[in-house]
């Protein structure tokens, strides 16, 4: 599995566009943009060098003709309303500072029609670009729409198809392996991991981290201590009853968002198990949610604001080629982890950590 996006060959530029058609730039935007005044034979010649080098118009291309609408969409579908306030957030902060309007558009990328309602949504609000939001990032019916509209977007976190088009990202699974290894360190060897929605391709990034790290300390996988969850809050309260309710439980649940972390976190006081000294419960994505649960919980950071700006600069600047981004990670240590009680005294300290 691979951790991450790297960068892939480079789309053509417009300018290689118009020297294959043997035309002037702003005659090429003039075709992206569907100007009238183009003649049939140059359209053909200008498409047909489109489509040899797989060029996809920026909006820097489509500004050339002065057909921007000054606006850009997000387009996600997400379980989790903290992580996509920050999305949003992040967006709309670097739109804002280039006057752009951000449309924010919810999708669900289990509709069969859902290609079908992002084509209308082009059509409808003529908009310069749009930004991606896992999972919708990896949706096929909706990476189709887009390249068949010939319109710029970016991509937050793909997991697939990397030299696409340009995309910010960070690496899930080195971040899960540092959780994993953080909790590992502290003496825990039945660890508890909580899967994410399985339409995100990091929630199977992140189960690689976790077992890679486990892998690496010597402990053996045990399918029974893996549950499925689904990036909300019912599901980490389901997930945290299978695996609290096994012969023998773990110590320690890494859940795969903060939101799963605090259904765990929920079930744990129901059943008057305290935190961390019973049982040590972990996060992902250090949401406003891991600070205000108590105990407040130990999560990695995953930079999701800025990786929202990113993407949406990386748009607004409309350079031509493909642009990966990648943004680093922190392990935030707070008080829902510690040493099991058997292993209190000889735990090994974690290293890249922050304690806030």
């Amino acid at each position: 599995m691979s951790p991450g996006p790297r960068p892939g060959n480079e789309r053509a530029s417009i300018r290689a566009v118009a020297a294959r058609a043997g035309v002037s730039v702003k005659t090429v935007s003039r075709v992206i943009n569907n100007h009238r005044y183009v003649t049939a034979d140059t359209r053909a010649r200008v498409e047909a060098a489109i489509k040899a080098l797989g060029f996809r118009p920026s909006i820097a291309a489509r500004s050339l003709a002065g057909t921007r609408s000054g606006q850009v969409a997000l387009l996600y579908d997400n379980h989790s309303p903290y992580y996509i306030h920050q999305i949003q957030e992040g967006c709309w902060a670097r739109a804002q500072a280039g006057d752009i309007r951000l449309l924010a558009q919810p999708v669900d990328v289990s509709d069969p029609q859902v290609g079908e309602k992002v084509r209308g949504l082009i059509a409808e609000t003529h908009v310069d670009g749009i930004i991606l939001s896992s999972p919708v990032t990896d949706c096929p019916k909706v990476l189709a729409a887009l390249e068949e509209q010939g319109i710029a977007f970016v991509r937050i976190s793909p997991g697939t198809n990397h030299a696409l088009t340009s995309s910010v990202f960070m690496d899930d699974t080195q971040a899960a392996d540092d959780m994993t290894t953080h909790l590992v360190n502290l003496g825990h060897r039945r660890i508890g991991f909580i899967i994410g929605h399985p339409g995100h391709m990091a929630s199977d990034q992140r189960l690689f981290g976790h077992r890679r790290a486990l892998d690496r300390a010597g402990i053996a996988y045990e399918p029974a201590l893996v549950v499925p969850g689904e990036f909300d809050f019912d599901s980490g309260v389901a997930a945290a009853r299978i695996l609290l309710d096994l012969p023998e439980p773990p110590t320690a649940i890494f859940a795969s968002n903060d939101d799963m972390a605090a259904g765990v976190l929920a079930v744990a006081h129901r059943r008057g198990i305290t935190i961390p000294d019973d049982l040590s419960v972990a996060g992902f994505d250090d949401t406003t949610l891991a600070r205000v649960v108590w105990p407040p919980l130990t999560t990695i950071r995953q930079p999701v604001r800025e990786l929202a700006f990113t993407a949406t600069d990386i748009l607004l600047r409309g350079e031509d080629g493909v642009e990966h981004q990648r943004l680093g990670h922190d392990l935030i240590i707070r008080d829902s982890t510690a040493p099991p009680k058997e292993r209190a005294k000889t735990a090994a300290p974690s290293s890249r950590t922050i304690n806030p």
